[in-house]
């Protein structure tokens, strides 16, 4: 068999594997990453590839020879063997696919908008295509980037059907980043959402080529749990929670986490919490090191590195219509949220 039919089958392995979440922590530790010889075997038990597993030994087998001898990195991309020949990349490529966030918290103030617009501007600033959506009908998210309260298509109309989240999307002022504004109509959706039939599922079912636009896509969320929010938790895949470092914000956590878990359990099975930031934080104070400390000791796997310090350029830049990257590039506030960004995409 060719080397590249062989390595054909390898790239169906891992296309399954990425469908397969719970195989995939024990076979691929990261996307693009070649299974261990020792772990090929466990493919012959998952019913898809099973017939394929002789051949995608084979193609490992001489891969791990051939990069013994030369030295490379694993990567699928042609290249050149031992015998002179350019080997061609496999012929069926694993296609990306966006990553859906909702920024969610009940509690209002915590510095959920602030991070919708920072992270989502950190990741385009990286090269990668983003869009943001708002759904606070405070349109707090659509000033921060500059855009008016009144433009159209927004995601009331998105939520309406009268157009696709992809379609809605439009261009910012900044490279990479689109945005799917909102405007003060989207007040009325709570009330005539409950009386749609599939309320809970509008958004998600509205999100057109999304997935396939955009490598990063983040929901802002208002600060309720009401059906803007359960709508954009439905359309996820991961969610961040933002959390101040104060008491009243660790109360409302309980809440948000039973509602997480029902969405999960009921409409979404694949939410996963990405992760909690914390926001506004004071390390000065007492009060500060003993809320972080006491978040990390009771969620020591979802809490972030990254600590969001209270800044005052990332209460400035809202008022200049740019994110803070774009405002002061040099200030703590935006060392963190690149930070942070670095972190939500290694947890994709």
């Amino acid at each position: 068999m060719a080397y590249w039919e062989a390595a054909n089958y390898l790239t169906v392995a891992q296309i399954y594997l990425r469908e397969k979440p719970q195989i995939k922590p024990r076979l691929l530790g990261h996307w693009g990453t070649s299974p261990a010889l020792g772990d090929l075997d466990a493919l012959t038990f998952t019913g898809g590839v099973g017939e394929h597993a002789p051949a995608i030994r084979a193609a490992t087998v001489e891969r791990l020879a051939f990069l013994g001898r030369s030295g490379r990195s694993h990567s699928f991309g042609g290249e050149p063997c031992c015998g002179g020949e350019f080997r061609p990349p496999p012929p069926l490529p694993c296609a990306a696919m966006g990553t859906i966030f909702a920024i969610a918290n009940q509690k209002g103030g915590v510095g959920k908008t602030t991070t919708a617009v920072n992270v989502a501007a950190s990741v385009a600033d990286a090269g990668y295509e983003t869009l943001l959506v708002d759904l606070d009908p405070q349109c707090n998210a659509t000033v921060g980037l500059g855009l008016p309260k009144d433009a159209s298509p927004s995601v009331y109309d998105c939520l309406g059907g009268d157009v696709t989240l992809s379609e809605a999307a439009r261009p910012t002022a900044f490279s990479r980043l689109s945005a799917v504004p909102a405007t003060p109509d989207l007040a009325g959706a709570n009330i005539e959402l409950p009386r749609l039939p599939g309320s809970e599922t509008r958004l998600r079912d509205q999100l057109g080529d999304v997935r396939e636009r955009f490598l990063f896509t983040v929901l802002d969320c208002p600060p309720s749990l009401g059906p803007l929010t359960v709508n954009a938790l439905v359309a996820a895949d991961r969610v961040i929670v933002p959390v101040q470092t104060e008491y009243f914000a660790l109360e409302g956590l309980a809440g948000l986490l039973d509602t997480l878990s029902l969405i999960q359990r009921e409409l979404n099975p694949r939410l996963t919490v990405a992760g909690m930031i914390l926001t506004m934080h004071d390390g000065r104070t007492r009060l500060g090191q003993d809320v972080e400390r006491e978040v990390r000791e009771h969620f020591p796997e979802l809490v972030f590195d990254t600590v969001i310090p209270r800044n005052v350029r990332l209460g400035e830049a809202p008022s200049f219509g740019v994110p803070v990257i774009r405002h002061a590039p040099q200030s703590a506030g935006s060392a963190a949220y690149m930070k942070l960004a670095r972190e939500v995409a290694a947890r994709v």
